[in-house]
């Protein structure tokens, strides 16, 4: 009976011990951090350019799987079992499938591969999926031309891929750009959306700062979506046109495209809004200029603050250029209206405005050959939108630069182009708040911001980063293989990987 009794409550002990790790492993859990000091604490190099794009993370099997295009087609598979000292494990060779790949994501065991075609560009491209354990090939699904960004909603039913659809080099084939949505649970059925629905709308979406270029050759195949979050309850979408100057609202449940939100124009020429347009002046300094910039944001985030939901985008800016055709030309190179610009001559300088990179092809308001406005590439800056309405709710101005340049980052050479280049961004909850890390592409640089207030985000930290960060991916602590907040910078100008967590309180 005593025998009896002890191995009763040893049974009882351990059956709560094993319900006790399952609530741990289920569910979230706090782990007192402090958001200010992430620090790095490990870093694998997979290649040079070109083989750190983007990484997604499995916690069933601790490995990391990251996009590896230098001079090769494969995903790295790195065992992140240890964040401390991450080793590469395996190769996902790609080159079977006819597609190089873009863009992962990872739900419960499946790793998804955004693939465009390599026969053709402008050709249909494709989602591969994998198994994460032993990596056997799951399904391969087409979707539309140049899938360049995929993700699983966060309840894991469904794929989506932004398809970019760029055209050929002479712009004589242009596909239509794209938003795929596929069900996981249906055998991966996909269904492919256009923005056909919106053709009518375009002159109102001028107004909005919406942008369809002037060569163009049709509404739905100058869309070009780069982007996609999709909210908590996996209800909702987001999707980047960048070089629309857009975004589109997309609801999952009747896949159909809702919104599209024109992101209008940021005004330099103020205070606030100061940046250095020259690379040839021989410092930086932050000036008011009499010039524009469209948003045309990269990456795309999103969170909810009391009931209403809100995207982050990356203000990053892009020219189309596709072959002998672009639309990037210095202001040197460009006629302005000497009417609105009587000191034309003098701006022309390369001391002055000379070298800043303008989009060739807007600002002409009259048609008469010169420029009225001067519009350049991106905001260089990260913004908050209302997820409802698209309407702008906060600006970070030139604070991107600005602590860039303080932290010692600040790359001179790139401010006649796009400054900063602000490329990725990424919302964690940390504890009570509502965390954001921003990627600098230019600046090699990660900036956090605690964004609980969407009206009011406050400063919180710089870190360093490879070079050119591309991708950010935060695995929350629950879900990190060391019960810790880990924030994973890919970076594809050096081919590293870098770890970053922070430190207790």
């Amino acid at each position: 009976m005593k025998n009896f009794g002890i191995s009763l409550v040893a049974a009882l002990f351990i059956f709560c011990s094993c319900e006790n790790d399952k609530v741990k492993d289920n569910e979230e859990f706090e782990v007192n951090e402090d958001v200010a000091s992430f620090k790095e604490v490990g870093t694998i190099t997979i290649g040079g350019a070109g083989a750190a794009e983007i990484s997604a993370y499995d916690e069933t099997t601790k490995r990391l799987f990251t996009v590896n295009n230098s001079a090769t087609n494969q995903i790295d598979v790195i065992d992140l079992s240890n964040p401390m000292s991450p080793v590469k494990l395996a190769v996902i060779n790609l080159t079977p499938y006819n597609g190089a790949s873009n863009s992962v994501a990872v739900y419960g065991g499946k790793l998804a591969v955004a693939l465009e075609s390599t026969t053709n560009k402008q050709s249909n491209g494709k989602v591969v999926v994998f198994n994460t354990s032993d990596y056997s090939l799951v399904k391969e699904i087409t979707v539309g031309a140049l899938p360049d960004m995929v993700t699983f909603s966060p309840d894991g039913k469904y794929i989506m891929t932004a398809n970019e659809g760029e055209p050929n080099t002479d712009y004589t084939v242009d596909p239509e750009g794209s938003v795929s949505i596929i069900e996981v649970n249906k055998d991966y059925t996909v269904t492919t959306l256009n923005f056909a629905g919106f053709a009518s709308q375009v002159a109102t979406l001028r107004t909005q700062g919406f942008r369809v270029s002037k060569t163009a050759t049709s509404f739905v195949a100058d869309i070009e979506p780069e982007y996609i979050t999709i909210d908590a309850d996996s209800k909702t979408a987001w999707v980047t046109l960048q070089e629309n100057n857009g975004v589109a609202k997309v609801d999952l449940a009747s896949k159909k495209i809702t919104s599209l939100f024109g992101l209008g124009y940021k005004d330099f020429n103020t205070a606030d809004n100061a940046i250095d347009v020259s690379d040839k002046d021989g410092a930086i300094a932050f000036n008011p200029w009499k010039v524009k910039g469209m948003y045309m944001p990269d990456a795309i985030a999103n969170y909810t603050v009391n009931g209403t939901p809100y995207f982050i985008t990356a203000n990053e800016g892009d020219a189309r250029e596709y072959g002998t055709y672009a639309d990037v030309a210095r202001l040197k190179t460009l006629n302005l209206d000497t009417t609105i610009f009587p000191n034309a001559a003098a701006l022309k300088a390369d001391t002055s405005m000379g070298r800043l990179n303008l989009i060739s092809t807007e600002g002409d308001s009259d048609n008469d050959s010169d420029l009225d406005e001067l519009i350049s590439f991106g905001g260089r800056s990260f913004t908050i939108w209302n997820g409802n309405t698209g309407s702008l709710v906060y600006d970070s101005k030139n604070d991107l630069d600005k602590r860039s340049n303080d932290f010692g980052t600040y790359d001179d050479a790139r401010s006649d182009d796009k400054g900063s280049e602000p490329e990725a961004v990424v919302v964690a909850k940390m504890g009570n708040k509502n965390i954001l890390f921003v990627g600098l592409e230019r600046t090699d640089t990660v900036i956090v911001y605690d964004i609980s207030n969407p009206s009011a985000p406050k400063y919180v930290q710089s870190i360093r980063t490879g070079d050119a960060p591309e991708g950010l991916l935060f695995v929350r602590a629950s879900k990190s293989p060391n019960k810790r907040s880990l924030l994973v910078v890919s970076s594809e100008g050096d081919g590293v990987v870098k770890f970053f967590q922070p430190d207790l309180l």
